[in-house]
């Protein structure tokens, strides 16, 4: 989360943050009255008053099962285009005469948008704009075979 927005959150006394929490029930029957919260290191489920829910799923890329297949930034975000370069020269093992495509992972051909990719700007719109850029670049990626 953005740390403008962890400030905020915390500077809001009828906004509680939980971690290892999750949603056990909704209820209300027009509209959202009560929550009940479990605790997911016990099990125990508390009720709470509620009018409004916002979920927060984290940051954590979920990208373990490309292997070693895929380069990954410390974080485990996986590295495009010119994040690839080292001293603006194409990384080691990179079997193409050209520079990998803005959108191209360590492995040619391998696009990647949206959120799990290193330096991306994590919000919505800018997902969707990769993911338009990434069709464009699958197509000259093909092109170029």
């Amino acid at each position: 989360m953005s740390h403008y927005l962890i400030k905020q959150l915390d500077g809001i006394d009828n906004i509680g943050v939980r971690t290892g929490t999750e949603v056990g029930a909704a209820h209300g029957t027009e509209h959202l009255e009560r929550l009940t919260l479990c605790d997911r290191s016990n099990g125990q489920g508390e009720p709470v008053p509620a009018g409004s829910l916002f979920i927060f799923i984290g940051a954590v890329p979920r990208t373990e099962w490309l292997g070693e297949a895929v380069r990954r930034d410390s974080r485990g975000f996986l590295l495009t285009g010119p994040d690839l370069l080292i001293d603006g020269r194409r990384p080691p093992g990179w079997p193409v005469e050209r520079d990998p495509y803005y959108l191209e992972s360590s492995l040619p051909g391998v696009l990647v948008a949206g959120d799990a990719r290193a330096e991306s700007v994590k919000r919505v719109a800018s997902a969707v704009g990769e993911g338009a850029m990434a069709v464009t670049l699958v197509h000259r990626y093909l092109e170029d075979r």
